[in-house]
C-alpha cells in the first residue's frame, strides 16, 4: 500500500517542495523516516503515532517507510507532521488519498491530534504558488499569514480528525474565509508613526548631519557618524526609519518572507510588512548572529535588515571578526554560507549606519574647558584599529558630528531647520521615484547604491566640468576605484534630490567632501 503527499520546507528564506512518500508493507511493526531528516523530523514518528490514535483513527501495525524527497536535501522542522500522518492514513485506506493530489499539507501535530502553527509558511506557500499548486491545508493559526499570498485556496484544520471531511470533489467546510485584513505587520500600522520614530524637527542644529541622512535615505547609502558624546549621533540615526518611504509590494513580500522563515513574525500580524526594518544589535553579538549561522543556517541580523537599516552603535566595541564579516553583505547585498551538503544564500540589501566616539573617553580632538581627552595615543590607535580600511571604503557618507555651538541654537533661521520627518520623507520618495523612472527608461534594475559598471555610467550623466573635478580628485586625494564609483552613485542621488537630470560640479564636490573624514 502506497501513498504520496505534498509538503514543503524552508531552505534559507525560500520554500522547497517536498514529496512525502509512504509505503506500508508486511513485516514487524515499525516506522522509519528516510531522506536526510533532522532530529525534529525523526521525532515526528512518535507525534504522528499518538496523534493518529488520539484522533479516532487506527495506526497500522505493519512496517511503514516514509521517504522525504528529494532525498539529498536535508529536512528540518516539524512542518511535515500533517503530511506524514495523512500519508499513513491514505495508505491504510482510512481517508481518500486522491483528494490530496493537488494540495500541499503543512502543520505540526500535538500528541492529542491538534495542529500547531509552524514558521516559514509564507515562503512555503509562495513556492507552492510558483509551482502551480493552489490548494493548501494548514493549521488555523497560520491561516492569516498564508492569506497574504493571493490566488490561493486555503483550507484550515484545527485537529487531525478534520481530515475525514477532506473528500474528493470538495472541502467546503474547511475553507478559510477570513480574508486579508487591512493594515501591516509592522505594529499593525500602514502609515509611519513619526511620534514613535521621533521627528527630525525636534533636532536643533546639526544641519549637515540631517542633510547627510536625507541623502543616505534617498539612495540607500551607507552612513558613518563620529563625534564626542552627546552630539545627537544615535538620536538622529534612530530617527532614520521615519524618513524611509513604505516598501513596495515586491519588497514587502521579500521582507515578510524573511521574518516568517526566521520565526519572528507574530501570528497577530495583519498583513505584509510595509515599513523598512531597523535592526540595532548589541556590540556583544557574534559573527554568526550577525550574518547567520547553524548547521542549517538561519537568517542573521544583516538579513533581518534587508531593505532596511542595520545600525551599529559604538562601532569599535564590536569584535574585529564581526565587523569584517560585514564586507561581503555590504558590497554584494547577499550573504553566502557554505555547508557540507548545501550552500545557503540570504538577501542582505541593507543600508549600513554606524556611529562611534573618536576615542575610548570620547573627547579626542574635542577638548573643552570641562572635558579633556584622557586617552593615550596607544589607546586611541588600539580603539580605532577595529575599523579596517576595506570596511570604511564601503561607507559612502563619513561625517563628523561636532558639538553644536550654544549661541543661536534657539534662533536658527535656516529654513531646513524646520523640516519635519514627513517633509524629508516626501523628498526621499520624490528622489526614489525619479530614480525608478530613469532606470525604467534605461532598462536598469536596483537602487542607485547597487549600480556598477556600464549601468552606473549610463545612469550618471556628468557635466564636463563635473567629470574633470572627479578625475582631479582621484589623482590628488588618492581615492580607490571603489570609492570613485561610490562618489558617482552618491552624486547621482544628490542630483536627484536637487531635481537635476545632469550631475553638476557642486553635486560631485558635495559627494567628495563626504569621503574626506580623517580617522
Amino acid at each position: 500500500m502506497f501513498s504520496i503527499m505534498r509538503s514543503s520546507s524552508v531552505h534559507g528564506v525560500d520554500g522547497n517542495d517536498i514529496s512525502v512518500e509512504v509505503d506500508i508493507s508486511n513485516g514487524l511493526p515499525q516506522i522509519s523516516v528516510v531522506g536526510l531528516p533532522d532530529p525534529a523530523v525523526r521525532e515526528s514518528v512518535e507525534r504522528v503515532r499518538a496523534a493518529i490514535k488520539n484522533s479516532g483513527f487506527s495506526f497500522p501495525m505493519d512496517r511503514i517507510t516514509v521517504n522525504l524527497a528529494p532525498a539529498d536535501l536535508r529536512k528540518e522542522g516539524t512542518a511535515f507532521d500533517l503530511a506524514i500522518a495523512a500519508g499513513i492514513l491514505a495508505a491504510s485506506g482510512q481517508i481518500e488519498g486522491s483528494a490530496f493530489a493537488d494540495a500541499v499539507l503543512i502543520g505540526e501535530l500535538s500528541l492529542n491530534g491538534m495542529l500547531r502553527p509552524v514558521p516559514g509558511v509564507l515562503a512555503m506557500i509562495d513556492r507552492a504558488k510558483r509551482n502551480g499548486v493552489r490548494k493548501v491545508l494548514l493549521p488555523v493559526a497560520n491561516a492569516r499569514e498564508a492569506a497574504w499570498i493571493e490566488d490561493m485556496e486555503l483550507f484550515v484544520l484545527s485537529q487531525l480528525g478534520d481530515l475525514r471531511d477532506c473528500k474528493e470533489g470538495g472541502w467546503g467546510s474547511l475553507r478559510y474565509t477570513g480574508g486579508i485584513e487591512s493594515g501591516t505587520a509592522n505594529g499593525g500600522e500602514q502609515a509611519i508613526d513619526d511620534e514613535e520614530c521621533g521627528d527630525y524637527s525636534d533636532v536643533i542644529g546639526q544641519q549637515h548631519a540631517k542633510r547627510a541622512l536625507l541623502i543616505a535615505a534617498a539612495g540607500r547609502h551607507n552612513l558613518l557618524f563620529t563625534g564626542p558624546p552627546g552630539t545627537g549621533k544615535t538620536m538622529m540615526i534612530r530617527r532614520l526609519p521615519g524618513i524611509l518611504p513604505p516598501l513596495t509590494e515586491a519588497e514587502s513580500l521579500e521582507v515578510t518572507k524573511i521574518y516568517s522563515a526566521a520565526g519572528k513574525l507574530s501570528t497577530e500580524a495583519r498583513g505584509l510588512m510595509r515599513l523598512s526594518p531597523f535592526r540595532a544589535p548589541h556590540h556583544t553579538i557574534s559573527a554568526g548572529g550577525l550574518v547567520g549561522a547553524g548547521s542549517v543556517p538561519k537568517p542573521g541580523e544583516v538579513t533581518l535588515a534587508h531593505r532596511g537599516v542595520l545600525y551599529l552603535d559604538e562601532l569599535p566595541e564590536f569584535s574585529r571578526q564581526v565587523l569584517e564579516a560585514l564586507r561581503q553583505p555590504v558590497e554584494d547585498g547577499i550573504v553566502t554560507i557554505a555547508r557540507a551538503r548545501a550552500v545557503f544564500r540570504f538577501p542582505a540589501a541593507l543600508m549600513l549606519a554606524v556611529s562611534f566616539n573618536p576615542c575610548p573617553c570620547g573627547y579626542y580632538g574635542h577638548d573643552t574647558a570641562e572635558k579633556r581627552c584622557t586617552c593615550s595615543d596607544t589607546a586611541v590607535t588600539r580603539y580605532r584599529s577595529k575599523l579596517s580600511g576595506p570596511l570604511l571604503d564601503r561607507i559612502d557618507i563619513q561625517l563628523e558630528v561636532p558639538r553644536p555651538a550654544l549661541k543661536g541654537l534657539q534662533t536658527e533661521t535656516d529654513p531646513r531647520s524646520s523640516l519635519t520627518s514627513a517633509q524629508m520623507r516626501g523628498i526621499v520618495q520624490t528622489a526614489r521615484d525619479r530614480l525608478r523612472r530613469r532606470n525604467a527608461e534605461l532598462g536598469i534594475t536596483g537602487s542607485v547604491s547597487r549600480l556598477s559598471g556600464q549601468s552606473l555610467r549610463r545612469a550618471v550623466l556628468l557635466r564636463p566640468g563635473a567629470h574633470t573635478l572627479l578625475d582631479n580628485a582621484l589623482e590628488a586625494l588618492g581615492i580607490s576605484m571603489r570609492a570613485y564609483d561610490r562618489i558617482l552613485r552618491l552624486s547621482r542621488t544628490i542630483a536627484d534630490i536637487e531635481g537635476s537630470e545632469m550631475v553638476e560640479e557642486e553635486h560631485i564636490a558635495e559627494a567628495i567632501q563626504y569621503r574626506r573624514l580623517q580617522l
